[in-house]
């Protein structure tokens, strides 16, 4: 059985997953693309796909029955509530929303409808290096997590296109969301820290320091550098009770040769999470199947959402910014487990 599937947006990452699932995946064919550009949205077209007008087109068309939401940011609500309303599996690219006001609004609709259809694209929960990370911190043999740094870091971001607060409102939810993951804990509090600019980042606020204060006292640090020029880097590293727990270094082949030892450094985000992207569309399509989603879901989204506000809060004000969650709805598992202090 083939899973017929409509993509909203045909940017960079559009048209990546319409390769993915065109080219690496089985059990899906796209049916249906769209775009707000229609002469891209047909470049990006798979041969026999129908160029929807629009989106409410695509997701309400009897042969789409799931649909990848590529859209920009604001867009997203009103897809979503649309998907949901017409009992279709969808997985939206980060962000969920840009509010909590929205986020909340997509959470009620999906917890009316009564099963779950949103999985949000935290890819980094599909990356088998994470995984292993969060398997370690699982077993407990280090003793309780303590502490978390994260490192995030963009060779370069496009000029005009990527503002100040882009860090804390956009690369932000990653960190957030694989920390809260890890640790299965919730992030209580923000604060947020700028060391003197960057030269390479023009009146770009860049880079940016993020502390996160997770409910059960765990501290997160999060470096967030857009303009580093080497490449692009992804690190992390747990300190426990016991011992230390840190991702590899990626790609893992290590060179030896008259200049020296070294490793390569992927240049974006598309190089260094090929994997867990595949992997990611892998588990939404048997989730899709049948009938529902089990990745990163609508409260995922919706907590990423609430930290990203807190962080840009943090920022004007320069104090600690509290995250003020509701309780978890039932649909989404039970209430996340945290140690006391």
């Amino acid at each position: 059985m083939t899973l017929q599937v409509g993509v909203i947006g045909t940017g960079m990452i559009g048209q990546d997953h319409i390769r993915r699932l065109t080219k690496v995946l089985s059990g899906v064919e796209v049916v249906g693309v769209t775009d707000i550009d229609q002469a891209r949205a047909a470049a990006a077209a798979p041969e026999g796909a129908e160029v929807f007008a629009t989106p409410t087109a695509l997701i309400s068309a009897d042969k789409v029955q799931a649909v990848v939401i590529c859209s920009w940011g604001p867009a997203h609500e009103e897809q979503l509530l649309a998907s949901i309303a017409a009992g279709k599996p969808v997985l939206c690219e980060k962000p969920l929303v840009t509010s909590e006001a929205a986020a909340l609004r997509v959470m009620e609709a999906e917890v009316a409808f009564g099963r779950r259809l949103v999985q949000v694209g935290f890819m980094r929960r599909f990356d088998a290096d994470y995984r292993r990370l969060k398997a370690v911190i699982d077993e407990r043999k280090l003793g309780a997590p303590l502490m978390f740094h994260s490192v995030h870091r963009n060779a370069s971001v496009p000029e005009g296109l990527y503002t100040s607060e882009m860090p804390l409102n956009d690369t932000l939810v990653h960190d957030a969301d694989i920390s809260r993951w890890l640790l299965s804990d919730e992030i209580a509090g923000v604060e947020v820290r700028m060391p003197r600019r960057s030269s390479r980042g023009g009146e770009l606020r860049d880079p940016v320091f993020v502390l996160l204060r997770l409910a059960s006292g765990v501290l997160v640090d999060v470096e967030i550098s857009v303009n580093i020029s080497y490449g692009y880097d992804i690190r992390g590293e747990v300190s426990c009770e016991a011992g230390v727990a840190a991702l590899p270094n990626r790609p893992a082949t290590v060179i030896s040769d008259s200049s020296g030892i070294r490793q390569a450094i992927p240049e974006d985000w598309r190089e260094r999470f090929i994997e867990a992207y595949d992997q990611e569309f892998r588990e939404w399509i048997v989730a899709a199947h049948e009938g529902t989603a089990t990745g990163p879901s609508t409260w995922d989204g919706y907590a990423a959402t609430l930290v990203a506000d807190a962080a840009l809060r943090a920022a004007a004000s320069g104090g600690l910014e509290p995250v003020n969650i509701i309780a978890k709805p039932s649909l989404y598992g039970p209430p996340t487990a945290v140690a006391a202090e």
